[in-house]
């Protein structure tokens, strides 16, 4: 079975190398929805593959700190990552070129990193990332699965590698979250007292 969650963020950037003019050399925005698409073959205690709830916590904070940003590839001209650093308080440096393409295939591998390191408190079972669908407009959307997470023709994308503002990581219920991750510890999903046995 597969569930959905919507996420909407406000990003800007600039896509180097791609084919339209208007996107590699200039500053434009998107008003982005991310869905995030988790599969099980069980149900936990509540009878859900995954609480939605329990979406709202590490996984919504890592996408809204997208939100209001500006992302910027770390390759890209040093001048203008300083000028974006210098007049944008929310940014995000990434190590691959900030297209609904990477955008996908970094929030399927950061979010994929968190469930991995959660630990389930209500029964659920096998429950697993799916896919990551970025829409960057109302017709253009890009949609990332586990292959394509781990695909090094594609770029590299470690959540080391990920910089973010010290405005968006002050925003975030864990400012620490992405350390937490990076080093491997574990998140753990709120206790659920059984009120009916199952």
């Amino acid at each position: 079975m597969l569930i959905r969650k919507l996420f909407k963020f406000e990003n800007a950037h600039i896509v180097r190398n791609c084919s339209s003019d208007r996107c590699r050399h200039s500053i434009h925005g998107h008003s982005y929805k991310v869905e995030v698409l988790l599969e099980a073959h069980t149900l936990d205690h509540g009878q859900m593959v995954y609480d939605f709830g329990l979406m709202k916590g590490t996984i919504k904070d890592v996408i809204d700190a997208f939100d209001h940003a500006i992302c910027f590839w770390d390759k890209d001209d040093p001048e203008y990552i300083r000028l974006c650093k210098q007049f944008s308080a929310r940014w995000i440096a990434l190590p691959v070129s900030p297209s609904a393409e990477q955008f996908a295939r970094l929030f399927f591998i950061v979010i994929d990193a968190i469930l991995q390191n959660t630990v389930m408190k209500n029964g659920e079972g096998d429950v697993r990332l799916h896919s990551v669908i970025a829409h960057e407009t109302d017709t253009g959307y890009a949609q990332a699965f586990r292959e394509d997470a781990d695909n090094a023709r594609m770029g590299i994308i470690r959540p080391a590698d990920i910089v973010f503002s010290e405005q968006v990581l002050a925003e975030w219920q864990d400012p620490q979250m992405m350390q937490k991750l990076i080093a491997g510890q574990t998140f753990v999903n709120p206790d659920v007292p059984l009120q009916v046995k199952v």
